[in-house]
């Protein structure tokens, strides 16, 4: 048989397969070692070795599977390594990399149609759903994360405030807004608003009490404020788990007062939504959350599916839907064929072109369960007191702010904190973030790790030590 035209498939497949069964040999060999593997800074010619040159590109898939493994994997974020505490970066999973295989060879759409990577979506997202407790009619998208997911979810509470003609008639005849956040809120909600049209001139900052959870009282004085001069309340974010500190918010009075005053309730729990799975008390920390009107989330982060994946939920689904849904004559629906299925995921969000990022989530809840999972979270938050304890007894170190699930923050009797933090970096013992807290200058450990283990959470805090003695 003559095969005519230019095809981009291997010319050998017997050779590729070969090439793949030992790339992925190498994958498992850094994830089985990762204790083993700190973040390490790039070389100074990896601009060099990275290039895209004409002479440099065309070279087949083992020499680029070469450049994979050695000029890309060893300089990662250094995230799955067990002593990685800088930032809240999920870890990965081994049986996710069986996932992303699999839908990288589908290649499935996922923005609709009727196929498999559709019900695998659905499954998951009725999983979500079920963990999140919100009522029966609620839906959920997934998202590349939870700035995106915080754009939808403030774009159906504007549809819901002032109607689904918005959508056409857009934002310039509106009243002025507010959206009410407290000290420490993520940045994703000020771009969420940028994008939307209303920008950060709409974010009302409230005051937070001596917990740094949003002090009601101050959120009752700026509602009122804001109604007096005749600005909109549009809503409320509630945060589960803090950026700086890990705290998180009353919700279940943060919903009393929006159902009162009948405001939008939105829920920021991008790491935090996951003590939803943890033991007592961790698990109380959310309570109120099921009360929400939306809540975006992360898979991975403390999920630890690979990157990117989150989620959006809404507690109205047929006002999800009719935020988003918008089909062009081309993607009417069909009765049968590919065409139909009931469910198009590009009817609740932005996205036409979505990639099968549910079957990771579907294959990690699968294959390890929520129980393990449960533990998992529950022993981060168990390392992070375990941290406290040992900063509490420490002579160089001062808790900074109390833990209450997976965040430690303290400071140093002497030295420099980023300067710390850079040489721990440097020589692989731990990473640490900076930040400040109450005007003091601290290091930051955000626990996310299911690779974390108590000897490491001492390991640590013993190389700070050192770095501060070093310093005197």
């Amino acid at each position: 048989m003559t095969i005519e035209g230019s095809h981009l498939d291997p010319k050998d497949w017997d050779d590729f397969s070969r090439n793949m069964h030992e790339l992925m040999d190498k994958c498992l060999a850094r994830m089985k070692n990762a204790s083993e593997l700190p973040w390490q800074p790039n070389p100074d010619d990896i601009g060099e070795r990275l290039s895209l040159s004409k002479k440099t590109i065309g070279v087949g898939s083992e020499q680029s599977f070469a450049h994979l493994c050695d000029d890309i994997m060893p300089y990662a974020t250094g995230n799955t390594h067990p002593r990685f505490f800088g930032w809240v970066h999920g870890t990965g999973l081994p049986v996710c990399v069986g996932a992303e295989l699999v839908a990288a060879t589908m290649n499935s759409n996922c923005g609709g149609r009727d196929h498999g990577a559709i019900e695998v979506e659905r499954a998951t997202l009725d999983w979500l759903l079920d963990v999140s407790g919100l009522p029966e009619n609620a839906s959920a998208i997934l998202t590349t994360g939870t700035s995106q997911a915080t754009i939808l979810a403030l774009t159906a509470a504007r549809n819901r405030q002032f109607g689904h003609d918005v959508r056409k008639t857009g934002i310039q005849a509106l009243p002025k807004i507010a959206v009410y956040v407290r000290k420490g809120t993520h940045s994703c909600i000020g771009k969420a608003l940028e994008v939307m049209g209303f920008g950060t001139d709409a974010i009302h900052v409230v005051d937070t009490d001596e917990n740094m959870q949003m002090d009601i009282a101050s959120l009752k004085r700026a509602v009122e404020e804001d109604k007096a001069t005749g600005r909109v309340p549009l809503a409320i974010i509630g945060t589960a788990g803090s950026v700086n500190t890990g705290s998180f918010d009353q919700l279940h009075g943060i919903a009393d007062f929006c159902a009162e005053h009948n405001i939008w309730f939105h829920v920021d729990a991008a790491f935090g939504f996951w003590v939803r799975l943890a033991e007592a008390p961790w698990q109380h920390l959310v309570a109120g959350m099921e009360c929400a009107n939306s809540i975006s989330c992360d898979f991975h982060k403390w999920m630890s599916v690979p990157y990117d994946c989150g989620a959006c939920m809404i507690y109205d689904r047929t006002l999800h839907f009719e935020t988003f849904t918008s089909r062009p004559n081309y993607l009417e629906q069909q009765e049968e064929g590919l065409g139909g299925g009931d469910l198009w995921f590009c009817d609740y969000g932005l996205e036409l072109s979505r990639g099968f990022r549910a079957l990771k989530i579907w294959t990690a809840i699968k294959s390890i369960g929520t129980d393990a999972f449960s533990s998992s979270i529950s022993d981060n938050c168990k390392q992070t007191a375990l941290m406290a304890e040992l900063v509490d007894a420490s002579d160089l170190l001062t808790l900074a702010f109390p833990v209450s699930s997976n965040v430690c923050c303290f400071s140093v009797t002497h030295g420099d904190v980023n300067k710390i933090a850079a040489k721990l970096q440097l020589t692989g013992e731990a990473v640490f973030s900076t930040t400040i807290i109450k005007g003091s200058p601290c290091l930051r450990a955000a626990i996310v790790n299911h690779r974390t283990t108590s000897d490491d959470i001492r390991y640590a805090i013993v190389a700070v030590e050192k770095a501060v003695r070093d310093m005197m």
